[in-house]
């Protein structure tokens, strides 16, 4: 996280479900995220001039890529978290030209030491995780050939951000740790193909960025169980980079690589269209298991 002017960092306090601590005590991988609508989103940008400036020139700020990290300290699911979190505006160059303007959002969870089962505190704040929130904006409404955004009219901001951002290409998402030992030659297909439903969805109308991750935490399991490597385990780091929509009604699979990574195990791979396992990829992640 950088350091961030003032007026760009934010804490919120807010409650936690029961399905967002696994029964350790530690914070699930999909449950971190929100923390970025709770700090960046609502107390930050929700009510800037530029964010109604924003809807009128048909402007969005579109997830591509999300970097989780959960630690392994347990947290009690009855006391609230904090999470303070910020935002930087920033441009990737290509030969010396602007090629793409980004919105990125970092953020770091507390909660309080402890668990309910067995009875453990509460504690001292313990950091149970990390968030870094990549958002492409993109003029998503618009003919495919005006859709590219290079350039900031709104209110409070330069036009071109003086930061630049190294922007990685989604496939870097399905890397193999450098240090990884793979225990696949190739992507393996799932044998699962999931259907999409309402219940997949949100109120942008599509497929939901946090359902893609348990897809692939569900397809590591089956694919390492498979190899009998069978074990209690949660997903402690998630890198995952959106590149394509679903919607309800669409069948997807998902292919993978698994991997090990000193005495932990790990999947990479992407999620395709189940009837076009050559298409483009509509996601690329790996996660890491602990």
């Amino acid at each position: 996280m950088p350091v961030f002017a003032p007026e760009r960092v934010a804490t919120a306090s807010f409650p936690l479900r029961y399905e967002d601590i696994a029964q350790d005590g530690r914070m699930m991988m999909t449950a971190l995220p929100p923390a970025i609508g709770w700090t960046v989103w609502r107390q930050l940008l929700a009510d800037l001039p530029s964010a109604r400036s924003m809807q009128r020139q048909g402007l969005v700020a579109i997830l591509s890529r999300l970097t989780v990290e959960g630690t392994d300290e347990p947290i009690r699911v009855d006391q609230r978290v904090d999470a303070t979190g910020g935002y930087q505006l920033a441009r990737h160059e290509v030969d010396g030209n602007v090629e793409k303007l980004f919105l990125n959002m970092w953020v770091e969870v507390r909660g309080a030491r402890g668990r309910v089962v067995p009875p453990e505190g509460p504690g001292d704040p313990v950091v149970a995780g990390r968030v870094f929130a990549e958002h492409t904006f993109t003029r998503i409404f618009a003919a495919p050939g005006d859709r590219k955004v290079t350039r900031l009219e709104l209110e409070g901001f330069k036009p071109v951000p003086e930061v630049t951002y190294d922007f990685p290409a989604p496939a870097t998402a399905m890397d193999l740790p450098f240090d990884a030992e793979p225990l696949d030659d190739e992507c393996v297909p799932d044998d699962a193909v999931t259907v999409f439903g309402l219940d997949h969805t949100d109120s942008n109308q599509h497929v939901n960025s946090l359902v893609y991750p348990r897809l692939f935490a569900e397809a590591a399991f089956r694919r390492l169980a498979a190899r009998g490597k069978t074990k209690r385990a949660l997903v402690r780091a998630l890198d995952i980079a959106y590149r394509k929509p679903s919607f309800a009604g669409d069948k997807v699979r998902v292919h993978l690589r698994t991997f090990t990574i000193g005495d932990r195990l790990g999947a990479a791979g992407y999620l395709v269209a189940a009837d076009d396992p050559a298409g483009r990829a509509r996601c690329c992640a790996r996660i890491v298991l602990g």
